[in-house]
């Protein structure tokens, strides 16, 4: 990766922080709101996000996107015969993000806003993909 790309997506990230922090989403307590079904909130910033990121991926596929190297975007479809792995894997996420308070993103601006407790769960994300990187190929996908 060049390192003007690595710039990019540096300033990009601390501009999704600023955005992340403004609009509370990385406030344990919204969090603990949309679990406990109080607030419409994170439900409307996840919803929006979603129909976002489906209006960009029809988008995508679509049109003849290419990434910054110049080579075609391609999005291949989803095997529907897999869905349970998605469930499950979505479930223990869900799980994970409920316990702790934070999603993985914005567990990054919480540390960089001074809640260094967010550093452990940070680490053992790292560990955790590290392990799976090692067993993946032992494991059915």
């Amino acid at each position: 990766m060049r390192a003007k790309d690595l710039i990019t997506f540096f300033i990009l990230g601390i501009f999704f922080g600023f955005i992340l922090m403004k609009a509370e989403v990385i406030s344990w307590f919204r969090i603990q709101e949309m679990f406990f079904f109080d607030s419409f909130h994170m439900y409307g910033v996840i919803g929006s996000a979603i129909a976002v990121g489906a209006l960009g991926i029809i988008w995508i596929k679509k049109s003849n996107v290419k990434d910054s190297d110049g080579n075609p975007i391609t999005i291949p479809p989803k095997d529907p015969s897999q869905v349970t792995r998605y469930i499950v894997g979505g479930s223990i996420f869900g799980l994970g993000w409920s316990l702790i308070g934070a999603c993985p993103a914005p567990m990054f601006t919480l540390v960089g806003a001074g809640a260094t407790v967010f550093v452990v769960p940070i680490l053992t994300a790292i560990l955790g993909t590290y392990v799976y990187g090692m067993v993946r190929h032992q494991i059915p996908h």
